[in-house]
């Protein structure tokens, strides 16, 4: 509920400062109103919840990740605190990858070597969560990009040659869906599922995940920026954070992620 109040609080404060409008690309100042970008997410949220009727683990587990959870987590806050400090590339992508990946990598070497050891549960075998995802994705995906609430198609692609395009294409999947799925879902979430539940966690990682994006879309204006990447990523992060804590299947996400980042400037070609 406190999650969700936040995500009010920043919609309510947008609205009433007259910047209803919020990025969707770190590339142009461009906007599109801020509902466009929920609508999407919610039907995804509840489609998750058809397929399957019921797969709620039990909380929490008997053996409480600290060790990993809470140096995760900060991790994913100084990533967000240095960032605008890091002054472009190539630095983004070394911290960027120091953060999100080098720390996780030291702290799971530590503390998998000191029992009790925690072990993150077992994704379900049946068909309903191998294909299941499949529904809440295409209907994202629809919606996204095939109704009037898609963003504009990007130009870019056709200002590059093929081979700067899927070079360009297949750097920022890894570099920032993969990684970044990775890091906010399958490690910093799951460890805090075991901790706190469900929605605490999801609602945690997806904002953790939203506040970085203040430095590659924020205008300046720290109170606005925070708000609007609340009501933009922080929305996409709780379709995404469900998606994972459902079905415990890492393609549904980086489907949506890899979407995000790459369909605009396909559909403009």
């Amino acid at each position: 509920m406190t999650g969700l109040g936040v995500v009010l609080a920043a919609a309510l404060w947008l609205a009433a400062t007259g910047n209803s409008g919020i990025r969707y690309s770190a590339d142009h100042g461009d906007t599109v109103p801020m509902w466009t970008r929920w609508i999407p997410a919610l039907v995804g949220i509840a489609l998750i919840r058809l397929v399957p009727p019921r797969t709620d683990p039990r909380w929490p587990d008997p053996v409480a990740p600290y060790r990993e959870a809470v140096p995760l987590l900060l991790a994913g806050i100084t990533f967000a605190a240095v960032l605008p400090l890091l002054g472009g590339e190539p630095a983004y992508t070394v911290g960027k990858l120091a953060l999100l990946l080098g720390v996780p990598a030291v702290v799971f070497l530590v503390a998998r070597r000191r029992p009790p050891r925690w072990h993150p549960g077992q994704a379900a075998t049946g068909a309903a969560h191998r294909w299941g995802p499949a529904l809440p994705v295409a209907g994202w995906l629809v919606l996204s990009y095939a109704t009037p609430l898609a963003v504009p198609a990007s130009d870019w692609g056709r200002t590059v040659t093929p081979a700067e395009l899927i070079a360009t294409i297949l750097v920022a999947f890894a570099v920032n869906a993969l990684l970044e799925e990775v890091f906010y879902r399958r490690w910093l979430q799951t460890r805090w599922e075991s901790l706190l539940g469900r929605w605490p966690a999801v609602v945690l990682a997806s904002l953790v995940w939203a506040v970085w994006h203040v430095t590659i879309q924020g205008t300046g204006r720290l109170g606005t920026d925070l708000a609007a990447v609340v009501v933009n990523q922080g929305v996409l992060g709780l379709f995404l954070g469900y998606l994972w804590s459902r079905y415990r299947r890492m393609w549904p996400l980086l489907v949506v992620h890899g979407a995000v980042n790459a369909l605009p400037i396909l559909l403009g070609l």
